[in-house]
């Protein structure tokens, strides 16, 4: 799944071919991707102006003239692309397509058809489900510790819960644990107050550092222009079952914790 460094990069990116185009419609190739239905949203959003982009933990804001939003979910493997609509054909696995002025096109795209376009008339139903924003200057080590008081399971699961921390995902997780020297299995009411600060540290380290790196291309990522993201190129142990740790030279080890696929040095992180 595209997490906070891809989908930042994904809206960086995409901003040129949207900011300040007015949407003639949108057309839906797999109807469960727009809601509501392609007949009622261009009812609301054709002539709309784009006034602005944005990213909310995972999501991809777009503001619209009138006060309205469209949020973009990628959810497992979506991403969005722009190529001029009289060139080219829609791309492979296209689930939705933005028609905007002068014949540009910008399209949505998802092999596994999870991702969803959901036009808004408020953002409350987005904010009041996602944590605070680990990039934002208010995200203190204090915040963090707050944000992990009293909860009980794996640190590894918990940074996973978007109620928690908005947009750090899986393999941003096992990045940022290793880089502070934890455990991923710690109780996350167990870090010490110098552990969590080391932990923020490091999960502010690993995200402008992938974002730099525009993302990691591990499955089905990649940017608007169709390029790969590098981040992956510099990942110490996430996705790496099989190799040595760069520091210590242990065999990188995968578990399952709660569902997900943890990768860790049992040396490093013990």
């Amino acid at each position: 799944m595209p997490e906070l460094p891809e989908v930042e990069t994904v809206k960086n990116e995409i901003m040129p071919h949207l900011l300040g185009k007015k949407i003639t419609r949108m057309e839906a190739l797999w109807a469960k991707t727009l809601c509501p239905p392609e007949t009622e949203f261009n009812k609301l959003v054709s002539g709309l102006q784009v006034t602005g982009l944005s990213r909310r933990g995972k999501y991809i804001i777009i503001s619209l003239s009138g006060g309205l939003f469209i949020s973009v979910h990628l959810k497992m493997s979506g991403g969005l692309t722009a190529v001029k609509a009289e060139t080219e054909q829609f791309p492979r696995f296209t689930r939705a397509v933005f028609h905007l002025e002068n014949g540009e096109q910008v399209y949505f795209t998802d092999i596994r058809k999870f991702g969803r376009i959901n036009l808004l008339t408020s953002l409350d139903t987005i904010l009041e489900k996602l944590g605070p924003e680990p990039l934002e200057g208010d995200f203190t080590p204090e915040v963090l510790g707050k944000r992990l008081s009293g909860r009980k399971g794996p640190i590894k699961a918990v940074l996973l819960d978007q109620k928690v921390l908005a947009g750090v995902g899986n393999m941003y997780a096992d990045e940022a644990l290793f880089k502070a020297c934890l455990n991923p299995l710690r109780p996350a009411d167990s870090l010490s107050k110098a552990e969590v600060t080391k932990l923020h540290s490091a999960i502010q380290s690993v995200l402008h550092k992938a974002i730099q790196n525009k993302g990691a291309s591990v499955s089905t990522y990649h940017r608007p222009d169709g390029s790969k993201g590098g981040a992956q190129l510099e990942f110490n142990v996430a996705h790496r079952r099989g190799e040595v740790c760069p520091e210590c030279g242990a065999p990188i080890n995968r578990q399952l914790i709660r569902q997900r696929a943890c990768y860790y040095c049992p040396h490093c992180q013990a």
